[in-house]
């Protein structure tokens, strides 16, 4: 099944709010059903647990209504793992809105802008994580956000996003009656066309680096058709001992995920 990249709905700032924040809805909820909010949670046990570190803080890039670092920030909270989350989109009419008309601590902590330029000087947050959003952009683009995304963590980069298959395709063309949103079910059925292999993703990270050291990424499958994809913004090896490092006895066992032998 070759790649056919094309635009989707909610990629035009001519969709109309209460539509636009319609089918970001039910994302969330098909993230909380089919992996997506696991996967960004192993992944982000997996850094926490790699470095050392306990308190995180996490730049959501594209992130639409935010229920996937929100979901997995309360997760982590009962397994010892403080995430501190700021989202970002580009449009304001993906973000969260307030429900009172105030605005709330979390809300503030919303930046409106493009993920190609990250507003943010060089390693402002531990992690900078994205998903559903890497099959959006060409290669070339893709290419640009890791290295942008790498530029403002300290400690990795984290893509949560889909496979390309023909089954996972027939899957969302029988999904209508679970979305029941017109504008998600079309745009799902554009982002398994345009979604990456992982060995295609794998290849543009690593052309991305322009330096002849290679990058440290790991690769795993999750359930239903994800992917989740660390990209290490240094080498392991030198992670300094000022890192607020912790011992391992108060960190969470070490997940699966992460204790299959990393590959660069």
């Amino acid at each position: 099944m070759q790649r056919v990249d094309a635009p989707e709905i909610l990629d035009s700032f001519s969709c109309p709010v209460h539509l636009a924040q319609a089918a970001l809805t039910v994302l969330g909820r098909i993230n909380r059903w089919f992996g997506g909010v696991t996967t960004t949670q192993k992944m982000v046990e997996c850094a926490a647990r790699v470095t050392g570190v306990n308190r995180l803080s996490l730049l959501e890039v594209a992130s639409g209504l935010g229920e996937v670092p929100a979901l997995v920030q309360r997760r982590l909270a009962s397994r010892g793992i403080t995430l501190d989350v700021t989202l970002l989109d580009r449009a304001l009419s993906h973000l969260p809105r307030s429900s009172n008309g105030k605005t709330p601590a979390a809300e503030r902590r919303r930046v409106v802008s493009d993920a190609l330029a990250l507003p943010f000087p060089d390693g402002a947050f531990d992690l900078v994580s994205c998903n559903l959003f890497a099959h959006h952009l060409n290669a070339h683009r893709l290419a640009e956000f890791v290295r942008e995304g790498l530029r403002v963590s300290k400690r990795a980069l984290l893509i949560n996003d889909i496979v390309r298959h023909p089954l996972h395709l027939a899957s969302v063309y029988a999904s209508y009656p679970i979305m029941r949103n017109r504008i998600a079910w079309l745009d799902g059925l554009t982002s398994v066309r345009r979604a990456y292999l992982p060995e295609e993703i794998r290849s543009v990270i690593s052309a991305a680096s322009g330096s002849a050291i290679p990058m440290r990424i790991k690769i795993s499958r999750h359930y239903l058709f994800r992917m989740g994809v660390i990209v290490w913004a240094t080498p392991l090896a030198e992670r300094t001992t000022d890192e607020e490092a912790i011992p391992a006895s108060a960190l969470p066992a070490l997940p699966g995920y992460c204790r299959a032998r990393e590959r660069t």
